[in-house]
């Protein structure tokens, strides 16, 4: 194949499915990291139940494969329920579901990381627990789990590949329905792979600045 059918027509087309795939991941980290959250603070809870449910759902979707949770919300949910799930829905809530379980044992790593006398210290001072939670504790507990939460947002992005099994136009359904016509396998995935490529490298320079700023305030 040429390169200038590469640059002006193959090219203009994966274009799409790279934003679909950005699109798709931020929604999904954003609704993980809501999710991620909620059950890793329950995860720290004294209460039993709340800590027992957490630790159920992280490891139920930890314990299974993305592929058949991508399944089971498309083809399974819809025959159980007699609902109609659209796909892009179904891919983005399943790979929210998925984030989210990993993140929320980020987000209970990161605040078990700070020590115990912050909160002591916080609650000598007459603050509640919530309040503690939300002014010292949380703060910094955030700081520290910046980098582990930008390599969620990349696995996440990776992991958006298969969502092709379920016709969603990413980047990988994309270069699918290009070789189909082109039969150019070759050229389409090296170009595939180079975008991911270059997504990924963009991503952990945002998560670089990040943290060095973050690093910058405490100064």
């Amino acid at each position: 194949m040429d390169i200038k059918t590469l640059m002006t027509d193959i090219l203009p087309f994966l274009a799409v499915g790279a934003v679909a795939t950005v699109k798709i991941t931020i929604l999904a980290v954003l609704l993980g990291f809501v999710i991620g959250l909620f059950f890793g603070l329950m995860r720290l809870s004294r209460n039993k139940l709340l800590s027992s449910i957490a630790r159920l759902y992280i490891s139920l979707i930890r314990g299974t494969p993305l592929l058949v949770q991508i399944f089971f919300v498309y083809f399974g949910l819809p025959k159980a329920t007699g609902l109609n799930i659209d796909a892009f829905v179904a891919a983005t809530s399943t790979l929210g579901v998925n984030a989210g379980a990993y993140i929320a044992e980020i987000v209970r790593a990161g605040i078990q990381s700070i020590e115990k006398g912050q909160m002591e210290a916080a609650r000598s001072l007459g603050m509640t627990h919530f309040q503690a939670m939300r002014y010292v504790i949380w703060p910094q507990a955030f700081k520290r789990i910046v980098p582990p939460l930008g390599n969620q947002f990349i696995i996440t992005l990776k992991d958006s590949s298969l969502l092709s099994v379920i016709t969603v136009e990413e980047l990988v359904r994309k270069g699918q329905i290009k070789i189909s016509t082109t039969f150019a396998a070759f050229e389409i995935w090296a170009l595939v792979g180079i975008m991911y490529w270059i997504m990924v490298l963009v991503i952990s320079q945002w998560v670089n600045w990040t943290e060095e700023r973050l690093k910058a305030g405490d100064h």
